[in-house]
């Protein structure tokens, strides 16, 4: 794909705009669309007026109407002209045309001829002329930011490397992203100016060394952190002013988090998932967001050398681990996260879930300074006599602090297990799905591999997590859950929340749990958000399709949604006062002789009755998008979405090509 030079790229305005809005060389269009006038009216109209004002002339210049129309030519010029006939002849025709040249300005206003100029000639004969380059001390492209703050040299270095070409679109919001740094922290002026100084456009660099993707799909503006997904459509049901403009997504929005449904094959991970990846990606490499893509195995989501981490879940070629208990060193939290991955989709308890976990895995980890893994905690869930002993003879020996405290949380895990209900059988059959062979080397807890937690999300990283779904769906699932419950952990709990972090599922069927809902909501307070593309919502349980769709800030139906979902989009964005046009036809019925014959006369000519239309115009409320329109009336390729801001910030549902 074809990109701008650098310098032009910053040259171009990006005025600011509503919610959603593609910036980049945006043209704000009017609130309303001007009243209509049809084609043939519009022309009929210009000749007419045309006509009658030749005519009218005609009559002037052959004194039909009197000579009385020169008397200004008489009064405003000396008697003397009129006896040479040059200066009189001068004077009559220059008279003339004033004259002719007020008829006809008078009568093309009449007849709308400068709309026929602007809607067709002028239209027609546009174009885009280059705008004025911007003086030096307003040119963006010569970093007038640094010169202002007294750093001329490394503002001369980097408008060099951007007249040259050398800098990119990344290098240019990374180096920006550092200048917004020393800002917040000025103790880092200094070490600024010395890496620009020395490095030039590699300065500040990401800490792979990467200045940007090998491939670009999308179509991405740095400066404004928007990447394009579509065009809104030219549709009556869109606000006039958003038609024909382009759509585009960020972090302000996707804050927010993003709900996404469609059936398979309609765009979901190409037209949105893999722009709004990539674009993450490309955010990360200019140290402004951390990004964790989660997919199925081989789905070509992004190539692998888009990321600085690729974890292929039971896979033997991967070089990092995923860390079962999210990197967290207390048994409690540790055990939350995992109730959550484990039964958080079923009708169990999770708090009673978390309970039985913490119960075994303090103590274990009071023992062996490590929480365990897969087969040894399978085999204290299920209450095996020999690990269970094991562990309780390792703890009344260790003599560790808190030793006494684990023992009793032990002996309360054996009198719940003696239990009819006790929830770590079905934990025990949960944890069966990841203590499987293919996963035998996977979750490690000892030092013999290199596991990878969620709460590196502080740090500018480009993960993809590919899971393995052919054959092992239910632990798909399972690593999925575990995965949105860490990052949400993560994502509420770290300290430096400058960066945006954003997670994004690819397919979140039975992933959104209860807790998963409420953390939801609570990430856009943490500049982070989430991404989740369904097939329907009934991948989601019943109790909490409503509650996600009031969680989540944006929403977006692809054509081909069943209209049960369309229904739950539909109530979901409301109604609106609209007004509408009642036409009623009735046959005009004469009882005089003349009028009747008029009337038999176009009866004949037209093969229709005379008729009177009787106009009604009132305001009614209906839904903005009805189930039916959202399952059958969405074009292949389209889309209705409706976005929110960090900051409460709106729009309306509307419809997207996405395709263009």
């Amino acid at each position: 794909m074809t990109r701008p030079g650098v310098a032009e790229w910053l040259r171009t305005p990006r005025p600011e705009a509503e919610p959603g809005v593609w910036r980049f060389g945006h043209r704000p269009r009017p609130e309303e669309e001007p009243e209509p006038v049809p084609a043939r009216r519009l022309f009929a109209g210009a000749l007419i007026a045309l006509l009658s004002g030749w005519l009218l002339w005609s009559l002037l210049w052959n004194g039909y109407l009197g000579r009385y129309w020169i008397w200004p030519l008489l009064v405003l010029t000396p008697d003397s002209w009129r006896s040479d006939p040059s200066l009189w002849a001068f004077a009559s025709y220059t008279y003339y045309a004033l004259v002719g040249g007020g008829l006809l300005v008078f009568f093309a206003r009449i007849g709308h001829v400068p709309e026929i100029w602007r809607r067709y000639a002028r239209r027609s004969a546009q174009r885009p002329a280059a705008p004025p380059p911007p003086k030096r001390d307003a040119d963006p492209a010569a970093w007038p930011e640094l010169r202002a703050a007294g750093l001329a040299e490394a503002a001369g270095r980097l408008a060099e490397a951007t007249r040259a070409g050398t800098l990119g679109d990344v290098d240019y919001a990374r180096i920006r992203r550092a200048w917004q740094g020393v800002h917040a922290r000025p103790e880092r002026l200094a070490a600024f100016t010395d890496a620009v100084r020395t490095q030039g456009p590699a300065a500040c660099a990401h800490p792979s060394g990467v200045r940007d993707l090998p491939v670009r799909a999308a179509t991405h503006d740095l400066a404004t952190a928007q990447v394009r997904i579509g065009t809104v459509a030219d549709d009556t049901r869109n606000p006039y002013a958003r038609r024909t403009t382009g759509l585009a997504l960020e972090p302000a929005l996707l804050g927010t988090s993003l709900l996404a449904v469609g059936p398979s094959g309609s765009g979901k991970s190409v037209r949105l998932v893999r722009p709004v990846v990539e674009s993450l990606c490309l955010l990360a490499l200019a140290n402004r967001a951390a990004v964790v893509a989660v997919t199925e195995y081989g789905s070509g989501l992004a190539p692998d050398d888009a990321f600085d981490l690729v974890i292929g879940v039971g896979r033997p070629e991967s070089t990092h681990d995923l860390d079962l208990y999210g990197g967290a060193e207390d048994p409690d939290e540790a055990a939350r996260t995992l109730a959550e991955a484990l039964v958080g989709d079923l009708a169990a308890d999770s708090r009673r879930a978390a309970t039985a976990l913490a119960q075994l895995i303090g103590p274990y980890q009071c023992v062996h300074g490590a929480f365990p893994a897969v087969p040894e905690l399978r085999d204290l869930l299920a209450g095996a006599p020999a690990a269970v002993g094991a562990l309780r003879s390792a703890l009344e020996k260790s003599g560790a602090p808190g030793a006494a405290a684990q023992l009793r949380e032990l002996d309360a895990r054996e009198r719940q297990s003696a239990r009819g209900d006790d929830v770590g059988l079905l934990l025990a059959e949960r944890v069966a799905f990841l203590d499987r062979p293919v996963f035998a080397d996977f979750f490690r807890t000892d030092s013999g591999g290199r596991a990878f937690s969620l709460r590196a999300v502080e740090h500018p990283l480009r993960v993809r997590i590919d899971l393995p779904e052919r054959g092992h769906a239910e632990a798909s699932r399972i690593v999925a859950r575990l995965v949105l419950a860490q990052f949400t952990e993560a994502a509420l709990t770290r300290k430096d929340r400058s960066l945006f972090a954003c997670l994004v599922l690819d397919d979140a069927t039975r992933t959104v749990t209860a807790d998963s809902v409420r953390a939801i909501q609570r990430l856009r307070s943490a500049n982070a958000g989430v991404l989740l593309a369904l097939r329907t919502l009934e991948d989601v349980p019943e109790p909490l399709r409503d509650p996600l769709l009031g969680a989540v800030g944006c929403r977006m139906a692809f054509a081909g949604v069943a209209p049960w979902d369309g229904g739950r989009f539909a109530e979901t964005w409301g109604t609106e006062w609209v007004q509408t046009r009642d036409v009623t036809d009735r046959q005009i019925v004469s009882d005089e002789p003349f009028t009747k014959a008029l009337h038999l006369m176009r009866r004949l000519a037209t093969g229709k009755a005379a008729t009177a239309q009787a106009i009604t115009v009132r305001e009614v409320e209906r839904p903005r998008w009805s189930a039916s329109d959202l399952s059958h009336g969405l074009p292949a390729g389209h889309a209705v979405l409706s976005l929110t801001t960090v900051h409460g910030e709106h729009t309306p549902p509307l419809l997207v090509n996405l395709r263009v």
